[in-house]
């Protein structure tokens, strides 16, 4: 940093002498990083960012407090859960000070299928608080016992249970956020609704999301499950229509419908003794009294169920069967091949079955199929893809890309740090305006959201 930014660093610490202040070089790294290195593209663009100083408050005075200071010394400020995320969500660009909420982390209630908590909080532990009264969370994500509920609100999308429920943008899903205002006198406001949507997925660019009211699921013991099919494309087709139809049913209760098209369960080198070499999979997570109809299904195409862990197993286990889907997948498979990378995509409900097989014929090899069935936000049965690719290079990667959208996918670009790049997937100009509310210095992650940048640019250019 240069020397003024330097002296005001200095100054935020003399201010604020009591804060849980972290100087320390590689500790501030630490806290300066996510899942980012997953894409070879972010790897190597945010390779050398690094904030200045990082602090964790454990009250809502402490936070305030801090946002204050840093409002008034022009500091930028960087949200962090647990650094769980894949996009550079969390990696500040200008420097600054990392805004850990770890310790902001209580948990409020659970009642009447709504809960409550600071955005620190774990996820497993939400569940461990809320479980007691009968209510679980919609969704998890694969990174639950380290991930926070903040964290996923601000750049996760859904996980286990969206199959269900949907992905958190699905109207219902996320009742009420409470977020300060970064300003020299920080405010705190309640949105709620679809205005409290306007700061989902969106990096912590517009507001300091202090706590979140969510709909809940009811409690219950899941049962895990791996369903395997023979090698080859009859395998492959069976296991997908399986998939699908398990989804789709309406009578089934389930958590998790994940498939696994060969060679990627080869990867899982802890399932190994379930999952024999060349063989296509589904993982999934269902209620006990679906056991039976989901047997009979999988046996109905040819597959046959191994692995089965009832819930109590799957508590006392070291690892759920949710530690190898979603993204953990991609995390299992790197640690047996780092080249490989991913992508995430999005299939048209109507056809996807079709989009996947001609996908598989044009890329299989190059492109390995994961696929998570989910609703959509509308509430249609249809998968999203997670596939591992085999990276050459970023030329190559983008012709793949283009191959998934000339085939009707839409893709999520996973290699991009820029909001309006990935998901959001244009910009939104409720999202800046939400920022320009909460945020008018334009402290919050600067460099995320293109939006903002362009609308600055234009008063920068007007009032030239």
């Amino acid at each position: 940093m240069n020397a003024i930014a330097d002296t005001a660093i200095d100054r935020l610490q003399d201010a604020l002498p009591d804060a849980d202040w972290i100087t320390d070089a590689s500790r501030v790294a630490r806290l300066s990083q996510d899942f980012a290195w997953y894409s070879p593209v972010l790897k190597r663009q945010l390779a050398d960012k690094r904030a200045d100083i990082a602090v964790r408050p454990r009250t809502e005075d402490e936070i305030r407090s801090v946002v204050a200071a840093c409002a008034r010394e022009g500091i930028p400020i960087t949200v962090r859960g647990s650094g769980t995320g894949n996009y550079g969500q969390c990696i500040p660009l200008q420097g600054g000070l990392v805004l850990d909420l770890s310790a902001y982390n209580g948990f409020g209630w659970a009642r009447d299928g709504v809960g409550r908590a600071q955005a620190g909080i774990r996820l497993a532990a939400f569940d461990d608080e809320a479980r007691p009264h009968g209510w679980e969370l919609r969704w998890l994500p694969s990174t639950y016992r380290s991930a926070t509920l903040g964290g996923l609100y601000g750049g996760g999308f859904g996980g286990a249970g969206s199959v269900t429920y949907g992905p958190l943008a699905a109207p219902g899903n996320v009742l009420g956020v409470r977020v300060m205002t970064v300003e020299p006198e920080p405010r705190v406001l309640e949105l709620r609704g679809a205005e409290a949507l306007l700061l989902h997925h969106t990096y912590g660019t517009n507001g300091i999301v202090l706590e979140l009211e969510v709909a809940l699921a009811p409690a219950t013991p899941w049962t895990e499950c791996i369903a395997v099919f023979e090698a080859g494309d009859a395998g492959y087709a069976a296991a997908l229509e399986c998939a699908g139809t398990l989804a789709a049913a309406p009578g089934i209760v389930k958590k998790e419908v994940c498939f696994l098209g060969a060679p990627v369960p080869d990867y899982m080198a802890s399932l190994a003794e379930w999952l024999p070499a060349g063989c296509h999979a589904l993982l999934l997570s269902v209620a006990p009294q679906s056991e039976s109809t989901v047997q009979e299904m999988v046996a109905a195409r040819g597959g046959r169920i191994g692995y089965r862990k009832d819930a109590e197993a799957v508590r006392t286990g070291k690892k759920t069967l949710l530690e190898y889907t979603w993204n953990h997948t991609t995390l299992h498979a790197m640690k047996v091949d780092p080249t490989l990378t991913y992508l995430q995509t999005g299939f048209d409900p109507l056809r996807h079955r079709e989009q996947v097989l001609a996908l598989e014929k044009a890329l299989g090899g190059e492109v390995l199929m994961h696929l998570e069935f989910l609703r959509t936000k509308d509430g249609a049965a249809t998968c999203s893809g997670l596939q591992l690719v085999r990276f050459t290079t970023e030329a190559r990667l983008e012709e793949i890309m283009q191959i998934h959208r000339d085939h009707g996918v839409h893709i999520n670009n996973p290699h991009v740090y820029v909001v309006e790049d990935g998901k959001q997937g244009q910009i939104n100009p409720a999202v800046v305006e939400m920022k320009a509310r909460f945020d008018p210095q334009g402290l919050l992650n600067p460099g995320k959201l293109r939006g903002w940048e362009q609308r600055m640019a234009a008063a920068a250019s007007t009032a030239g």
